[in-house]
């Protein structure tokens, strides 16, 4: 049966859009989605621990959020402009590809200054970008310190949909504790829920974690804007499969283990490289994968997510994993029973 974007909309009160995460990492709620038996159960992220065994296998994405968020000010006027990092195109030339808010206000050649003293400056170059807006730092000192001068300037990127200001406990909350590598400007959220106890438990239970990087961008929550789900097109995302993770993964998948993808991102890394033998191959590109129903799964038979917003390409990935009906159906116990919503909101486990 074909699909349509209206297939996944549903009414979700804005109250349970989560502004703030849990207490404790691990005791956000936990909704267990069984397919084999079609039921729903209602538990703490910590009560993980109960459906893994030893040579189970997580699959998790390691990649670190950069302060991506700019506050600057437009030349002559004064005008306050927010400029969001999306994407290093040439760490030589300081060239970045971002978005601008309020976006009509800016034009080809305008500068920004950013910092108390306008310490950084930037020259927008290109207009016309699909993603926004070209930008070139104009920047003295080496690479190193260019990139100290971004970091120290620059917030946590935050959800658009929280409307509180960031606070300092942002920037380790927003952030899994297992992040390595900078690249992303969003949190794979499912992550979040990781604490060094829970992952030290698993261990000790003899679960093993297979790392994969893939760096999130804003692609991933634009809105589908067509119908026709086969016409919405993903923007690329930088993914990084090395060759020890799917050799973990191949021995579990021999060895009939349940494979978990935790979160959307590393489903799609995965999803990106799998070979017609249902084996993970090691891989190092971009990816643009974009997963809606009907779809056959190649690696993962588990996965950890978060609670999607409507018409999101992340529920129609969730959607294609769960069978459409009985994902709704928990969407709509969900609603019910307060579960909380999006980045810093609770998690579904789905076996």
């Amino acid at each position: 049966m074909k699909m349509k974007t209206s297939d996944f909309n549903f009414k979700l009160p804005e109250e349970l859009l989560a502004e703030h995460p849990a207490e404790q990492r691990d005791e956000a709620r936990l909704m267990v989605l069984d397919r084999k038996t079609q039921t729903i159960e209602h538990k703490l992220f910590k009560d993980l621990i109960e459906y893994f065994d030893e040579g189970d296998v997580m699959v998790m994405n390691n990649t670190k959020v950069f302060p991506a968020r700019l506050m600057g000010n437009k030349e002559k006027t004064g005008a306050k402009i927010e400029v969001f990092l999306l994407r290093e195109l040439d760490p030589e030339t300081r060239l970045w590809d971002v978005l601008v808010d309020p976006a009509r206000k800016i034009r080809i050649g305008n500068k920004l200054f950013f910092g108390d003293d306008d310490s950084l400056v930037a020259e927008v170059v290109d207009n016309t970008t699909s993603r926004g807006r070209t930008l070139r730092f104009l920047f003295d000192g080496s690479y190193e310190e260019f990139r100290k001068a971004l970091e120290e300037l620059g917030e946590t990127p935050l959800p658009k949909y929280i409307k509180r200001e960031v606070v300092p406990e942002d920037a380790e909350r927003y952030q899994t504790i297992y992040a390595k590598h900078e690249g992303a400007v969003a949190a794979p959220t499912a992550g979040l829920h990781f604490s060094k106890h829970l992952l030290k438990r698993l261990e000790i239970k003899g679960v093993d974690f297979a790392e994969i990087t893939l760096h999130v961008g804003l692609g991933t929550f634009a809105p589908v804007e067509v119908e026709d789900l086969s016409k919405h097109k993903m923007e690329s995302e930088q993914a990084i499969i090395p060759e020890e993770t799917a050799a973990i993964v191949n021995k579990a998948i021999e060895e009939k283990k349940r494979i978990c993808a935790v979160g959307t991102t590393s489903m799609r890394a995965i999803e990106s490289s799998v070979s017609a033998n249902s084996q993970l191959n090691p891989f190092n590109g971009w990816t643009n994968k974009f997963i809606f129903p009907p779809y056959e799964f190649g690696v993962a038979n588990c996965m950890i997510t978060n609670f999607h917003t409507p018409k999101s390409t992340l529920i129609m990935m969730v959607s294609a994993f769960a069978g459409h009906d009985f994902l709704m159906k928990a969407y709509k116990e969900a609603v019910k029973e307060k579960y909380k919503f999006y980045s810093y909101g609770d998690a579904m486990l789905i076996i």
